[in-house]
């Protein structure tokens, strides 16, 4: 059954409503300063060491997540470990609790006030409020993306084409490396974009744990709230329309790295 014009009228005015106009929004608010004024806003040495910030960040939990999730997954779905469906549960509880939830969670287990966190400072590293413990608080934010995203192709890997190399004489390593990596790695990707894109984008457990150092610990979400309650909106708006820039940018690549994943499994 097609949908009628005024129902399609409503979910357009709906989505609209959620999503275009508050985008909208943004962008004038950062178009009233004009190019010359979005340019000195975003290239101000504290905007542009916030943004930074947020993106080596990003690639650092990405470049962890991406192993780290496809094992996981490997768990879940191959090995079939006792307490599976526990961990499978496990994985998806950080989408379930809020991230400001995670980053006082963080913050109790590794700050300096806690029995851990006083006795890593004491061996010389300190994670929260400092840069290790916004690497943390993102690890643990966006761990679901690459198992979510690893798991369904992996359950769909034919076992016999594996069992066919074996019988051939290849060894484990030859397995993963020319039967099941070329179909994971699309599934692999798409997982890590999304982890990336939302390590730019957290907000909730960052706040708490990284301390908010100006040029330290201050990451670009972050900033932009600090803009806003400083009374300069237009900046804050200004860094905001690149982080929206870097989304819309990564979400037709990780859109299409989906369909490659769901195409080689099809």
């Amino acid at each position: 059954m097609r949908p009628t014009t005024p129902l399609r009228a409503m979910v357009f005015a709906w989505v609209g409503g959620l999503v275009l106009l508050p985008l909208a929004a943004t962008v004038v608010a950062a178009g009233r300063l004009g190019v010359a004024g979005v340019v000195a806003a975003v290239t101000e040495p504290a905007a542009v060491q916030a943004l930074w910030l947020s993106a080596w960040t990003g690639l650092v939990a990405t470049l962890i997540n991406v192993p780290f999730g496809t094992a996981i997954a490997w768990m879940i779905v191959r090995w079939r470990v006792a307490g599976h469906r526990w961990l499978s549960a496990l994985v998806d509880l950080p989408l379930s609790i809020p991230t400001l939830v995670v980053g006082i969670l963080l913050v109790a287990l590794y700050g300096p006030a806690s029995a851990l966190g006083g006795l890593l400072e004491a061996g010389g590293l300190r994670v929260a409020y400092a840069r290790p413990g916004i690497v943390l608080a993102l690890l643990a934010v966006t761990l679901p993306f690459v198992v979510r995203a690893v798991e369904p192709v992996l359950a769909e890997l034919d076992p016999a084409e594996e069992e066919a190399a074996r019988t051939l004489g290849a060894g484990p390593s030859t397995i993963f490396r020319r039967v099941l990596l070329p179909p994971l790695l699309p599934a692999m990707g798409a997982g890590g974009v999304q982890v990336f894109a939302r390590s730019v984008a957290e907000f909730g457990s960052l706040s708490v744990v990284s301390g908010n150092i100006m040029g330290e610990t201050l990451v670009a979400p972050v900033y932009v709230l600090g803009e806003v309650e400083a009374g300069n909106p237009g900046g804050a708006a200004a860094v905001s329309v690149v982080l929206l820039a870097v989304s819309l940018a990564l979400h037709p690549l990780a859109r299409a790295l989906s369909r490659a994943a769901g195409a080689g499994h099809a």
